[in-house]
């Protein structure tokens, strides 16, 4: 595959008829997002924000399964937690809701320490 082959990904998402409520689709696929419950939204379904590190720690988790398959090394098993901080009381920049942390930590199964070191690097340069 060609470093630089372009790819397109398109979502779409809509509001429903719960206030904060809002349906996504991507592909055949379906999914509801809630805004928190602090706006005033359900906040039962994932939120907009737990949606969006949900994304970055499934890009991590693939995207270290295919490292080790181009690497050749026995990954088992790859999971992730990835945890934000946002404190409205310290902004980051006071124009934009930006996270003031993000902490993203990966378990692997299968490699020796070394070759777990090896492919975190790999990642970070990706």
């Amino acid at each position: 595959m060609a470093a630089t082959e372009v790819r397109r990904y398109s979502a779409q998402a809509r509001s429903t008829d719960t206030f904060g409520r809002v349906l996504c689709s991507a592909r055949t696929q379906h999914f509801v997002v809630d805004g928190p419950a602090q706006n005033g939204c359900p906040g039962e379904a994932l939120s907009p924000a737990e949606l969006f590190l949900a994304g970055v720690a499934t890009c991590g988790v693939e995207l270290l399964q295919v490292i080790a398959t181009e690497q050749n090394l026995p990954v088992q098993q790859v999971s992730a937690t990835i945890e934000a901080v946002q404190d409205r009381g310290r902004p980051v920049r006071p124009d934009v809701s930006l996270f003031n942390s993000v902490r993203l930590e990966f378990h692997l199964r299968g490699v020796t320490a070394a070759q777990g070191t090896q492919l975190i690097e790999s990642f970070k340069r990706r």
